[in-house]
């Protein structure tokens, strides 16, 4: 089974439960991956992307606080974030409604 999620710091359980609904289950699995597999997988598996949750996992990797990045790197991850986000296919919606919702224009679809 491997090391928890929650192990890796920064990370808790409701990250461990997002990671396991990808199928990721151990602290090995997202290291050997690497935060953006890693996240790329999260968001494919149906987590909404967040930058902080995105931040969170690239400082936890890296052993650092959460809130340790500043000014230029906290730009590159921006950059690295919104580059995962554009891989990520939204099942089940047109791309207009897509964009809408990334935009925040339309109401998220529920998984039923």
């Amino acid at each position: 089974m491997g090391t928890p999620i929650s192990s890796i710091r920064n990370l808790g359980p409701a990250t461990e439960a997002a990671f396991a609904r990808a199928g990721i289950t151990s602290a090995e699995q997202v290291q050997a991956m690497g935060a953006d597999a890693a996240y790329l997988a999260l968001m494919n598996a149906g987590t909404a992307p967040h930058f902080i949750g995105y931040y969170v996992l690239v400082m936890g990797l890296q052993g650092r606080p959460w809130n340790d990045c500043l000014g230029d790197e906290n730009t590159a991850l921006r950059r690295r974030f919104d580059a995962l986000k554009a891989q990520v296919t939204k099942k089940g919606r047109s791309e207009i409604e897509a964009a809408l919702d990334a935009l925040g224009v339309v109401e998220r679809r529920r998984n039923a």
